[in-house]
C-alpha cells in the first residue's frame, strides 16, 4: 500500500468508508466496499458493551446480527479458545478430533435426537449443505427447492437464490436452477408451487432479515404434512434463531410437542444453524435425521475447516454455557421485558417476533425518519440496533442482557425517537 503525508481525514480526499477504518494515512481503504462505509470502527467488547477507537461505549442490542448470544468476550469461550489453540488447532476432516463429539452430541440431543450432524463454517454454507443433501436425498430428477418471499438464507450463488427476495438477484443473473419462492405464511401457494421436481420446501420460522416476521403454527403444520406426502425435505433455517435467540433452542420446537399434543407434527428433516453457535468464532451445522442423513457417502459432500478443533472447542464452551444459564428460559424472560417495554416508548407502534429478537414497528410519520435512519441516529447516541425495514428497526441483543441495560438501551431508543438523535 502507497502511503501519503498529506491524506489524514475524510476532508483530505479519503473515501468516508477509509476515514471510518482508521486508515487515514492510506490513499484508499484496503477493503473492498462491500458494506458501505462503517460509521464507527469497534475495538473491544465485553458482555452488551461495545468501544470504538476512540474510547466511546456503546450498548450493543443487535450481537453481531445475533452471533454475541453470551455477549462480548465470554470467559468460557476466551479460555477455551487459549487452550485449544496451545493443543491443536487444525487436522483434516478426514481425521476425527476431540471437541467435535461432544458438540455433535449436543446439537442432536437439543434436536430431539435420531439425527447426525455435518459441520461447516457460516450460515450461508449450512444452508449450501442442506441443499445438496435434499437434492441427493429427493433422487435424480429432483432438484427443485420451495422457499418464502421476503426470506434470507445467504450470499452465495445458491443460497443467494434461495433467499425469496428478487430485488437481490438481478445483479448477478444468471442464478443457479432449481428455485422457487411462494408468499410466506400460505399454505395453499406452496402446494400449488409443487410439481414432481420438487425435493424440499425451506423456511425459516422468524424471518429475522426479512422483517422479524413469525410463522403460523398452522402453516408449519400443513407444511410437515405436504412434505410427508409429496416425499420432499422439510429444511428449517435456524442460523440467526438457532440457539435459545427465540426462547426455546430452536425456533421450530415452538411449534412441536414431544408428546404429541396440538403442536406435535412440524418437526424438520433438516437444521441449519450457524451464528450463536460459536458466539463470534465462525462454526456452522447441518443437522439431519439419520434416515435423511444417510443419502451422503463419503465424496458427496466436504469443507477444509468445517469444525476444526478451534472452531468446535468455541461451540463446545458455548453449548455448556447455554445450558448452565438455561438460555432458552433467559431469553424467554429477557425478550418479554425488553417486548413489553418497548410497547411503552411513544412512536413505537407495535411489536413482532419470538425471545430475544424482535422488531418494534415505528410510527415513522410522527418521527419522520425511516426505520434505517432511526438506527444510524441510535447509533450515534450509543446504541447498536439495526433498521430492517422503512418502518421497523430490530432489536437483538445478547441473552446475558440485564434489566438496568434493556432500561438503559431503550432510555437511548425513546430519546431519538423523541427527535434528540443527531439526525433529526
Amino acid at each position: 500500500m502507497t502511503q501519503t503525508t498529506t491524506a489524514t481525514s475524510a476532508t483530505n480526499g479519503l473515501s468516508p468508508h477509509a476515514a471510518a477504518m482508521g486508515a487515514a494515512e492510506l490513499e484508499h481503504c484496503p477493503l473492498m466496499p462491500t458494506y458501505g462505509p462503517p460509521p464507527v470502527q469497534f475495538v473491544r467488547g465485553s458482555g452488551c458493551e461495545l468501544y470504538d477507537r476512540d474510547g466511546k461505549r456503546y450498548l450493543d442490542f443487535l450481537a453481531g446480527l445475533a452471533v454475541t448470544s453470551l455477549g462480548h468476550s465470554h470467559p468460557a469461550v476466551a479460555d477455551a479458545l487459549n487452550e485449544q489453540a496451545r493443543t491443536l488447532l487444525h487436522v483434516s476432516n478426514l481425521f476425527g478430533t476431540e471437541p467435535q463429539v461432544e458438540v455433535a452430541q449436543t446439537i442432536d440431543r437439543l434436536q430431539g435426537g435420531g439425527g447426525q450432524v455435518f459441520f461447516c463454517n457460516s450460515g450461508a454454507e449450512s444452508l449450501e449443505g442442506a441443499i445438496k443433501l435434499a437434492r441427493k436425498h429427493g433422487g435424480r430428477g429432483r432438484y427443485v427447492v420451495v422457499s418464502a418471499l421476503r426470506s434470507f438464507h445467504g450470499r452465495t450463488l445458491a443460497t443467494l437464490h434461495a433467499t425469496g427476495q428478487p430485488e437481490k438477484h438481478e445483479t448477478f443473473q444468471p442464478l443457479p436452477e432449481g428455485f422457487r419462492h411462494v408468499p410466506y405464511n400460505d399454505a395453499d401457494a406452496l402446494e400449488a408451487a409443487l410439481d414432481p421436481s420438487c425435493c424440499a420446501v425451506l423456511l425459516e420460522v422468524v424471518q429475522g432479515e426479512g422483517g422479524v416476521n413469525v410463522a403460523d403454527s398452522a402453516y408449519l403444520h400443513r407444511v410437515r404434512e405436504i412434505c410427508d406426502e409429496r416425499g420432499m425435505a422439510f429444511i428449517v433455517d435456524e442460523v440467526q434463531t438457532g440457539l435459545a435467540r427465540t426462547g426455546e433452542w430452536f425456533a421450530w420446537n415452538h411449534h412441536f410437542d414431544p408428546a404429541g399434543g396440538p403442536t406435535g407434527a412440524a418437526r424438520p428433516d433438516i437444521v441449519t444453524m450457524a451464528k450463536a453457535l460459536g458466539n463470534g468464532v465462525p462454526i456452522g451445522a447441518v443437522w439431519a435425521r439419520r434416515e435423511v442423513a444417510a443419502a451422503f457417502q463419503p465424496g458427496d459432500h466436504a469443507t477444509t475447516f468445517g469444525g476444526q478443533p478451534l472452531a468446535a472447542s468455541a461451540a463446545r464452551a458455548v453449548l455448556r454455557t447455554m445450558e448452565a444459564i438455561g438460555a432458552p428460559e433467559v431469553a424467554a424472560a429477557r425478550g418479554e421485558e425488553l417486548a413489553g417495554k418497548l410497547m411503552g416508548v411513544p412512536g413505537v407502534v407495535d411489536t413482532r417476533g419470538l425471545g430475544l429478537l424482535i422488531a418494534a414497528e415505528l410510527d415513522t410519520d410522527a418521527t419522520g425518519r425511516s426505520g434505517p435512519e432511526i438506527a444510524a441516529a441510535c447509533l450515534e447516541a450509543g446504541l447498536v440496533i439495526n433498521g430492517i425495514t422503512p418502518t421497523a428497526v430490530r432489536f437483538a441483543p445478547p441473552l446475558v442482557v440485564s434489566s438496568e441495560q434493556i432500561d438503559e438501551g431503550l432510555a437511548i431508543f425513546a430519546s431519538v425517537l423523541a427527535g434528540n438523535g443527531k439526525l433529526g
